[in-house]
C-alpha cells in the first residue's frame, strides 16, 4: 500500500522530463511536430505519423531491446528517434550506436537494398551537459577526418540536448523548451501548451495505472537482481571456504542488511 501511495503522490508531481510523461504528451502530433520543428529548424516538416507508440524493438532472444520514448516519421519518411534523459549514466555515445543499429534494422526487410534504409534522427534530451562545453546543442554526423567537407553520406544523424547550457548557440523557441525542461517558465506559447497537457496527464487514470504498473515492475526486476546478488557472493565466497562469519560481515556491508536479514541469507 505505501508503494502505491508514493507512486501516486509522484505521479501527480511528474513533469515533462519524466520519460514517461514525456512519451505520453509527445502522442500530440502538434506538440511533437513543433518541437522537431524547434530542434531542426532547417526541416519543413509538413505532418507526422506514428508507426508505433512508444516503440519497442526486440531483436533475437539474447540480444538488448529498447523501448523508445517517441519514435515518429515525417512526410518525407524521415525517421526521429527522441529520448527524455534524466539519468547522466555516461552512455549515452554507445546507447546511440545500439539504438541507430536496432532502428535500422526494423527499416528494411530480408533482402532489400541499403539504400531503402530511410535518413534517421536520434534526439537525446537531458537536463546535465553530457560533453562538457556549454553548449544547448551537440550534433553529430559522420564526416572524413581527413577532409571534413566529406560526408559519409549514410544520412544518419545524433544529436544531444543540453538543458543546462550556457551559450548562446540555439534559437529563443528551443531554449525556452530546454528551460521549461530543466523546470523554469519561460513565457512561450509552446511551453504553455506543453504546461497545459501535463495537467491534463495527470488527470488521465489510465495512464497513471500504467505508470504504477510500470514503475513497480521495474522495483521488483531491481529488488529481483539485488537477490541474484546476495545469492551470487554467498556462493562465490562458500567456493573460497570463507567462514559464515565474514560472509555475514560482507553481506552487511554490501547490501545494507541488517545482521538478521543477513542471517537469514545465509541459514536457507
Amino acid at each position: 500500500m505505501a508503494i502505491k501511495e508514493s507512486v501516486k503522490t509522484n505521479w501527480e508531481e511528474l513533469s515533462i522530463s519524466n520519460d514517461f510523461m514525456f512519451g505520453k504528451i509527445m502522442q500530440d502530433p502538434e506538440l511533437c511536430k513543433e518541437l522537431l520543428q524547434r530542434i531542426l529548424p532547417d526541416l519543413k516538416i509538413d505532418h507526422i505519423e506514428y508507426p508505433e507508440l512508444q516503440k519497442s524493438i526486440k531483436p533475437d532472444v539474447d540480444a538488448r531491446s529498447v523501448r523508445l520514448d517517441v519514435y515518429v516519421q515525417d512526410n518525407k519518411n524521415i525517421v526521429y528517434d527522441i529520448e527524455m534523459q534524466v539519468s547522466d549514466t555516461k552512455e549515452l555515445p554507445k546507447r546511440s550506436r545500439y539504438y541507430q543499429s536496432m532502428i535500422d534494422l526494423q527499416l528494411i526487410d530480408k533482402g532489400q537494398h541499403y539504400k531503402k534504409l530511410n535518413r534517421s534522427y536520434i534526439i537525446f534530451i537531458c537536463p546535465f551537459d553530457a560533453y562538457g562545453k556549454g553548449r544547448h546543442i551537440y550534433t553529430f554526423e559522420n564526416i572524413c577526418k581527413e577532409d571534413n567537407s566529406i560526408s559519409m553520406g549514410d544520412e544518419t544523424v545524433k544529436i544531444f540536448l543540453n538543458a543546462d547550457g550556457t551559450m548562446d548557440d540555439v534559437s529563443d523557441e528551443l531554449k525556452a523548451f530546454l528551460d521549461y525542461v530543466a523546470g523554469k517558465r519561460p513565457k512561450d506559447s509552446y511551453v504553455e501548451k506543453l504546461e497545459e497537457a501535463v495537467r491534463e496527464a495527470r488527470k488521465n487514470r489510465e495512464w497513471r495505472h500504467e505508470y504504477m504498473t510500470l514503475l513497480m515492475r521495474d522495483q521488483e526486476n531491481v529488488e529481483k537482481g539485488r537477490e541474484q546478488g546476495i545469492w551470487g557472493m554467498i556462493s562465490a565466497l562458500r567456493d573460497l571456504d570463507i567462514p559464515d562469519s565474514t560472509i555475514l560481515q560482507k553481506l552487511q556491508e554490501k547490501f545494507l542488511l541488517t545482521k538478521e536479514e543477513s542471517q537469514k541469507y545465509l541459514s536457507r
